[in-house]
């Protein structure tokens, strides 16, 4: 007998989702950064132990705010993973209720799924007494199974919000091999993990102006060869991008290098160069061009 299901990660930007996924698989698959919407694709990441297979979703996060295309094929790639799934988490942070947060409560407590709220980063709090006012004001429903503490990035409550997940994994076969972690490509890896460092090294507003695009990924026994071509929206950005002398993507080089041996486990030789795509993320031929979802 085995068991298999789907499980979407839902909730507003920079709420830890990719943190909670990366522990959930025990791998890192996501890319994490102190920034919304780090996240713009959907990634399913596998964790199969025992019976149990269970497909973790995670997804760009929920926003109110946004008027560019791209935030409008984010919203609905969110949206479309409430729906044809067996259970959803959805994640809060603690002691945080915005706007952005009821959306996310409002889309998944509409979708007919039953789900569980977990309450992130409570590793931040000093006094655990002082969320006791918090919880109070998290709307019930129906389908809400529990409201659960967890901190994604220490693994507290992880174990039992596994526990409480796997209790609604329907029997059915397996979706994928007992081995496989992910659902996508090595290619879609590692222009994320360019990307993650791009996010992580520059200004705040500059990297929603990025995307990396890979255009060479040649492997033999010894070395694979990336070449990634990385997309500004302006002409003005890529200076910055490159850095005096070069010296910025030539530190995003190096990460994003140390990044990829270690999830491809195999010497990496990394080639970056740098483009200007005007208006990519409002164009809709753009967006497609460059691997984004439009569900």
């Amino acid at each position: 007998m085995t068991f298999c299901g789907v499980v979407s990660i839902a909730g507003r930007p920079n709420v830890g989702k990719s943190t909670l996924l990366n522990k959930l698989i025990g791998q890192k698959l996501s890319i994490t950064a102190h920034k919304p919407q780090t996240t713009r694709h959907s990634i399913h990441g596998i964790h199969t132990e025992g019976e149990h297979q269970i497909i973790y979703v995670d997804t760009p996060g929920i926003h109110v705010t946004g008027t560019q295309k791209l935030n409008q094929v984010l919203n609905r790639t969110a949206s479309s993973s409430l729906h044809d799934v067996d259970v959803i988490i959805l994640l809060l942070q603690a002691m945080v209720w915005n706007d952005d947060d009821q959306r996310a409560y409002d889309m998944v407590s509409q979708s007919g799924v039953p789900f569980f709220i977990a309450v992130n980063k409570i590793d931040t709090i000093k006094h655990k007494e002082d969320l006791l006012p918090f919880l109070t004001k998290i709307p019930s429903h129906e389908r809400l199974q529990q409201v659960m503490l967890i901190s994604a990035r220490k693994g507290a409550g992880v174990d039992a919000l596994v526990g409480g997940v796997s209790k609604l994994i329907p029997e059915a076969p397996w979706q994928f091999g007992p081995d496989e972690l992910t659902n996508r490509s090595s290619r879609f890896l590692a222009s994320e993990a360019v990307r993650e460092q791009l996010t992580r090294l520059l200004s705040a507003e500059l990297p929603y102006a990025l995307s990396v695009e890979i255009e060479t990924f040649e492997e033999s026994p010894d070395l694979l060869r990336i070449g990634a071509v990385i997309w500004v929206d302006k002409s003005s950005q890529k200076g910055i991008v490159i850095g005096k002398g070069g010296a910025q993507l030539k530190e995003v080089g190096t990460r994003a290098r140390s990044t990829l041996e270690t999830l491809f486990g195999t010497k990496v030789f990394l080639k970056l160069w740098v483009r200007v795509k005007e208006g990519w993320a409002d164009d809709d031929r753009a967006l497609r061009s460059l691997g984004y979802e439009n569900p």
